[in-house]
Formats: structure tokens, C-alpha cells, sequence
């Protein structure tokens, strides 16, 4: 439980210097700096999923395994050959990008400004890679503090540099501004590398003192690679139809009447602003995750579905006590406390229906860790897929049409959809029946009367002259404080409602338990 607390805290410390990051940065640079960013960032993630995603997933599992052997040196060995096998896969994709980096900006990404920040990704990349590598040994090996720590330490420094080299630099065109964005992450990563790069070799020791007999470079490429081959495929897939998706929104914006600087500027609010702050309260979900997987898996090894049954009713209704009315409050406040951060009004534009696409894409990400959990992890890549898949597909029938709130359609549509079927999934692998109650009627009754009754206290404290900002603030506190007594009223969360007791830990047996232990927490998009 000290594990969840650290992940937990640091996770939602992090949410918070990140939020605040693009708060400054986008009172810095402006909408259209914030799109074009925006634009990068997906080929961004495709070169991590092709390069060092199933990777990070094969150290964490090996490491755990050759811990559990008592085989540090096969540990540091494992190590080495990521490293190698990432540095060979990611050669290729980094030499392409940097010969057609034009190319790329122009036909595939559709503005020539985002050539500079695509060429200096490559050595972001390749840093990111490094560190991600070695981090993702602590995670496995269920020594979180370094990690933690150092991730958020790396989002402070990175916020630091980038809003430094944008202010100082002052570039004269946007090309430079998204130069100089790319150019304080890649300095921070060299840090981030150096620094991780020092702690593992700290953590095992001289590798002239290491225990163990080891193992040949041949068996570990073959471990890595049977892990790491349909992870990284089915992650690179995924990254391919999201990036599509975000790539084609400003050409269809341009299709629908708005020009090229008029497009990327609403894409930039839409991504860069109103979806961020959206997010902010699922910074929890993350540690859930960490820790909800391995437990499962845990269960699992022993057959204890009925275990597994509580484990899943206490998470799932927790996540929904927080976020239904996270988002609901969100949803009302949100528009003012939006353009008093941003200085742009438009970040209120479609937000209640992105905030329900929020909330169905979070219990999807919920489904597809017990999922992973439960040993269906094939499952919830189909169900991602297929979601991302309908995605794509409406926002080409509506985005030209009706611009963002066509995207907002598509997005929300997507999320019911991949929740639906994750859970119909979940619901027949562990026999769990959906409580209505407890899980939904409760919080979204509650939630309801929160934010109506916190909209109308914003309304009143207009009145009374206060600014836009601190009536929203007032509003939301308000109906924070209305939740938690309607919820009280209702009897959510006792005994009475339906929610589960407290249930008592599985009994690990360890081999079994560290070979399936899996770790949620990765490189985001930065």
C-alpha cells in the first residue's frame, strides 16, 4: 500500500506541474504554437512504440524473474541487450526522419512549420529510449521510489527548461517556437538518462560483484523478443490509427472553410488546453493500475475468482466515485476556469460532451488493466483497436462537416464503445453482474445535483462582483462539498449500497507472481 501512496502522490504531482507547464506555455506561444506542437507529438509516439515499448514491458518482466532467481547478473545483462536492441531498432526510423524530415512535415503531417521539431526529436527519442529502459528495472523489480522521484523531478526540469528557452530564445517564427519546445525536452532528457543510468548501476552494485551465473546474449534476445515483438505491434497499430486521427483533424478543419492558421490554432485549444485539464483527475488511475494488475494476477495463479470479483468492485467503484463528478463539475466550471488559465475563451467549446468521452475512455483504461490482469491482455488490445478504428472513421464523416464538435462525437462514441465491450469482457472472464446502484445511480445522482447547484453558485457569485475565475473555483468547492453529502444521504459506500467490504490480500506465490507482474506506468505524451 506504501507503493500505491508514493505512485499515487507523485502521480498526481506530476498531473499538476504538467497542467501548469502548458498553462505558462500556452500564454507563452499561443493556440496555433500549442497545434503545431500538437502535430509533432504523434509521430512521436509511433517511433516509441516501434522502438522501445514492448521492450520496457520485456526488461520490467525479465528483470522481476531473474530477481526472483536470485540473478543479478542475468539483471544487468537483460539491461544490455535492450539497450542494444532498441538503439538497432530505432537507427533505421531515425536516419528516415532525419533525411525527410521535409517531406514528412509537408505531405504528412500538412504544415512545413513542424520540420525543425521533428528533427530534433530524434535525439529525444533516443535518450527517452535509454532512460525509459533502465526505469522500467525499478518497476519491475517493486522498487518504485526511484522511479517516482525521478519522474518528477524530470517534469519540473523539463517544464523549467522549455518555458525558459521559450521566453529567453524569443524565437522570431513558429518553427523556432516548436524548435525550442522539442530542444528543452531532449536537454532534459539527458539528464533524465544520466540520472536513471546512475541509479541502476547503484542498485546492482560493480558488476565485478554481481550473483548469479548469468545467461547467454542469445536466450535473453529470444525472452526479450517474445515479449517485447507483439507488445511493440500492437502498440505501434494503435499509435498508427490515434496519429492518423490527430493528424487528419486540421486538413479536414481546412476542408470544412477555416484556413490553415485558423485550423491548427483550434486543434492546438482542443489538445493542448481543454483536454488536458479534462484529465487532470484521472492522475490516480495510473497507481490504480500498477497495483490492481499484478494483484490480479496474483489471484489468478490461485484460482481465487471470488478474490478477484471483490478486488474489481471496490477499484471500479472508487475510480467512479472520483471521476463521475470530477468531470461533472469540470463540466460546468470548466469554461471559465479554462480562460482565466489559457487566456482563451474557446477552451470551454464542446467540453460537456468531451468530459463523457473522458469518462468512458477511463473505464476503458480501468477494463483493460483487469484485463491484463486476468490474463487477457489479447482482448484488450482487440477492444482498443477496434475503438480507435471507429474513431478514425467518424472523425472523417463529421470533422469537415461540424468541425471539433464532430470530433467530439466521434471521440465520445469511441470511448462508449470500447467501455461497452471491454466490460462485457471483464463481466464474463471473472462473473461479475454490473451494480447499477453503487457504481453509477449513486454518483451520477450525486454528481447531478453538484453541478447544477455549483453552476448556480458560480452564477451568484458573478453577481456579487467576484471575477470569473474565483466564482468557477467557488462553484466547483461548493459542489464538492454537496457530493459528498448526497452521496451520504444515498448510503453509497456502505455496506447497505452494495460496494464490497475491505477483502484481504491474495497470497502470492512468488515465482508465479513476479513473472506476471506488469507495470502501466510509462513515457507519456509529453
Amino acid at each position: 500500500m506504501a507503493s500505491v501512496a508514493l505512485l499515487t502522490v507523485t502521480g498526481i504531482l506530476s498531473q499538476a506541474v504538467g497542467f501548469a507547464y502548458r498553462v505558462g506555455l500556452t500564454r507563452l506561444a499561443g493556440a496555433e504554437i500549442m497545434g503545431l506542437y500538437q502535430l509533432i507529438l504523434p509521430v512521436y509516439s509511433i517511433l516509441l512504440s516501434l522502438t522501445s515499448v514492448g521492450l520496457t514491458t520485456g526488461v520490467s518482466n525479465l528483470s522481476a524473474w531473474y530477481q526472483a532467481l536470485g540473478d543479478r547478473r542475468a539483471i544487468w545483462q537483460v539491461r544490455g541487450q535492450a539497450i542494444r536492441l532498441f538503439f538497432l531498432l530505432a537507427a533505421l526510423p531515425c536516419i528516415l526522419l532525419l533525411l525527410f524530415s521535409d517531406a514528412v512535415s509537408v505531405y504528412l503531417l500538412g504544415d512545413a512549420r513542424t520540420r525543425l521539431g521533428l528533427m530534433l526529436l530524434v535525439p529525444c527519442l533516443l535518450l527517452t529510449g535509454v532512460e525509459n529502459l533502465q526505469k522500467h528495472y525499478f518497476y519491475g523489480t517493486g522498487r518504485v521510489f526511484p522511479a517516482a522521484m525521478t519522474e518528477l523531478a524530470e517534469m519540473v526540469l523539463r517544464a523549467a527548461l522549455v518555458l525558459s528557452l521559450v521566453k529567453g530564445l524569443s524565437p522570431a517564427t513558429a518553427e523556432g517556437v516548436v524548435g525550442a519546445i522539442v530542444l528543452g525536452m531532449a536537454l532534459c532528457e539527458i539528464a533524465s538518462a544520466v540520472t536513471q543510468t546512475i541509479l541502476f548501476r547503484h542498485a546492482l552494485g560493480p558488476k565485478s560483484r554481481l550473483t548469479g551465473p548469468g545467461t547467454t546474449s542469445q536466450v535473453l534476445r529470444g525472452k526479450l523478443g517474445r515479449i517485447a515483438a507483439p507488445l511493440g505491434a500492437a502498440a505501434l497499430l494503435g499509435n498508427l490509427i490515434s496519429s492518423a486521427n490527430a493528424v487528419l483533424i486540421p486538413r479536414l478543419l481546412v476542408s470544412g472553410g477555416m484556413d490553415q492558421n485558423q485550423a491548427v490554432a483550434v486543434y492546438g485549444v482542443t489538445f493542448g488546453m481543454t483536454l488536458p485539464m479534462l484529465l487532470l483527475p484521472t492522475a490516480f488511475l495510473s497507481a490504480l493500475g500498477l497495483v490492481l494488475t499484478p494483484k490480479l494476477s496474483q489471484c489468478s495463479a490461485l484460482n481465487d475468482r471470488g478474490e478477484i470479483r471483490r478486488q474489481v468492485s471496490r477499484s471500479v467503484g472508487l475510480a467512479n466515485l472520483i471521476l463521475i463528478p470530477a468531470l461533472a463539475l469540470l463540466a460546468v466550471s470548466g469554461p471559465a476556469i479554462g480562460a482565466a488559465l489559457y487566456a482563451d475563451a474557446r477552451v470551454g467549446d464542446h467540453l460537456p460532451l468531451l468530459a463523457l468521452g473522458v469518462l468512458f475512455s477511463c473505464w476503458q483504461t480501468l477494463c483493460a488493466a483487469i484485463l491484463s490482469g486476468v490474463g487477457r491482455q489479447g482482448a484488450a488490445a482487440g477492444i482498443a483497436l477496434a475503438a480507435d478504428g471507429v474513431q478514425l472513421v467518424l472523425t472523417c464523416l463529421l470533422v469537415s462537416g461540424r468541425g471539433m464538435q464532430g470530433y467530439a462525437f466521434a471521440f465520445t462514441l469511441s470511448a462508449v464503445l470500447g467501455a461497452a465491450l471491454s466490460w462485457r469482457v471483464v463481466a464474463r472472464e471473472i462473473g461479475l453482474s454490473l451494480p447499477v446502484f453503487p457504481w453509477f445511480t449513486a454518483p451520477v445522482l450525486s454528481a447531478c445535483l453538484a453541478a447544477t447547484c455549483g453552476d448556480l453558485m458560480e452564477t451568484v457569485l458573478l453577481r456579487s462582483g467576484l471575477s470569473p475565475c474565483a466564482a468557477a473555483l467557488g462553484g466547483l468547492g461548493f459542489g464538492l462539498l454537496l457530493y459528498l453529502a448526497a452521496l451520504q444521504a444515498l448510503g453509497a459506500g456502505t455496506k447497505e449500497s452494495g460496494l464490497p467490504p475491505p477483502a484481504s490480500p491474495c497470497h502470492p506465490v512468488k515465482n508465479s507472481v513476479q513473472w506476471q507482474k506488469r507495470t502501466t506506468t510509462g513515457r507519456h505524451r509529453p
